[in-house]
């Protein structure tokens, strides 16, 4: 007889979050359950955004609504779309990029109250692989934002990925579970990684602009490294001694740098 399927042993949350590519330092985040779609959860981040912000997103959170949602906090927007969406070309741009409309599902036969987006498309070419990048953003000057630019600005969605990993495999450690049995216990764990990595990377970003440095060359694990080290020492330190060794803190960070 057919087995049933084994049921996981241990608590599952789903994690959506906002982050900033250059810093690392994670400024918004949701948890729910597994069940929950990032679609859905991502919703609630869109409040935390502003005008003068753009936000990169995977081809994954692509859709009429989720992109008016995003659009209508201030924010630019800067998304991968499927290959198969249909963006009929209404104006060719100087640069290459062209544009075009999105409907809501309603409106998409009739084509009626349309938005105007613009797509840039692009490849990369690999070694026996070309990958074909189909970009929407709300920039359509290309005088403001060239496509080549805004190519090349897309990569940095992947920041988000190294990110990710800081906090669950460097920071958590390897094989290292959620110990609640409850859900709020769960989101309790959660938000201390979280916090965690903040506090971590706000060290690393202060140090980086002591020495007049990019904080992409500066390494998390072992600024991870220096701050377990340091924490237990500074405990009964006095106000004074706790600047002095903070002081030394962040130019230990900032001794050895990344290539």
């Amino acid at each position: 007889m057919p087995q049933r399927a084994e049921q996981p042993r241990f608590p599952q949350a789903r994690l959506v979050a906002l982050a900033e590519c250059g810093t690392h330092a994670v400024f918004g985040a949701v948890i729910g359950p597994q069940s929950a779609s990032e679609q859905k959860l991502s919703r609630q981040l869109f409040p935390q955004l502003q005008a003068g912000m753009l936000l990169l997103a995977d081809r994954g959170f692509h859709g009429f609504e989720l992109w008016q949602a995003a659009r209508d906090s201030g924010a630019d927007l800067l998304w991968r779309v499927r290959k198969s969406a249909v963006l009929p070309v209404t104006q060719v741009l100087g640069d290459g990029s062209y544009l075009s409309t999105v409907h809501a599902e309603k409106d998409r036969r009739s084509r009626r109250n349309p938005v105007v987006v613009r797509v840039i498309e692009y490849t990369l070419t690999r070694t026996g692989d070309a990958t074909v990048y189909r970009l929407l953003t709300s920039l359509l000057e290309p005088e403001e934002a060239p496509a080549r630019e805004l190519a090349a600005l897309y990569a940095q969605r992947w920041e988000i990925e190294t990110t990710l990993d800081e906090i669950k495999t460097h920071q958590r450690g390897p094989k290292l579970i959620l110990r609640s049995k409850y859900p709020w216990g769960v989101e309790q764990e959660i938000y201390g990684f979280l916090l965690v990595h903040h506090a971590v990377r706000q060290l690393m970003h202060q140090s980086a602009l002591r020495g007049g440095l990019d904080p992409d060359r500066l390494s998390f694990t072992r600024s991870l490294r220096i701050v377990r080290r340091q924490v237990p020492a500074q405990a009964a330190f006095s106000p004074g001694r706790l600047a002095r060794a903070l002081a030394r803190t962040l130019a230990e960070i900032a001794e050895r740098l990344l290539p």
